[in-house]
């Protein structure tokens, strides 16, 4: 915990856009109280865990979760999501919720688990040095938001042409999550491996096609 707050207060000093978000933290105290003992509760978990590779699994299913808490307002900011479509988009995820106070949760949200998932990239990355928090968890990331996008994409699709360029779409979307659920296995299997070795891990990359996910750490894995 100590370490990941070290990380954090760093984030005023970095430019980069997860370090400008999480720094929205220290604008109020009461705000970064609150992310301080969500945070907690994750590290708790993983703390609790005796062995450093049941340590690392914790992490990594705790990165996962970050990754699926921040979708929802990665993909308004990235779709420019805005008027009566912004509001059907809260409608589902929120149902009947007043929609002022569902925006203002989604964004305190979504600036903590970006918090906590930069802590937890710090504490993978730096602390354990595990080489799953290098390309692997960027691809799960990436992954992840390609079917998240698919979903929200058909679910606002209201024109003719809005319908007509999600063709397939619906079709497609049960392979995309089938390929996020591999490659969150394949990463929770994986073995420990320092990042400095990471040079001669494979990731397939997609090429076009939705593919069954490939070997995340080579014939030996």
């Amino acid at each position: 915990m100590e370490e990941s707050e070290l990380r954090v207060e760093m984030t005023p000093h970095l430019h980069s856009q997860a370090d400008a978000v999480a720094s929205r933290l220290f604008e109020r105290a009461e705000v970064y109280r609150r992310w301080e003992a969500e945070h907690a509760r994750l590290m708790k978990v993983v703390a609790e865990q005796a062995r450093l590779t049941n340590q690392i699994t914790a992490l990594r299913s705790t990165a996962f979760g970050l990754v699926h808490r921040r979708a929802f307002f990665e993909y308004l900011r990235d779709r420019h999501v805005t008027g009566a479509k912004r509001r059907r988009l809260f409608a589902i995820f929120y149902g009947c919720r007043d929609y002022a106070n569902a925006v203002v949760s989604e964004w305190g949200n979504y600036v903590r688990c970006s918090s906590s998932y930069l802590a937890a990239n710090y504490l993978g990355s730096n602390l354990m040095e595990d080489a799953a928090f290098d390309e692997p968890l960027q691809m799960y990331e990436q992954w992840y938001m390609e079917y998240f996008r698919s979903y929200c994409d058909c679910e606002l699709a209201e024109t003719d042409a809005e319908r007509r360029g999600r063709i397939g779409m619906n079709e497609l979307r049960p392979l995309l999550k089938h390929r996020v659920a591999e490659a969150r296995q394949a990463i929770l299997a994986m073995p420990h491996q320092p990042t400095k070795d990471w040079r001669e891990v494979e990731i397939r990359k997609p090429n076009g096609d939705t593919q069954r996910m490939a070997a995340l750490f080579g014939d030996g894995g």
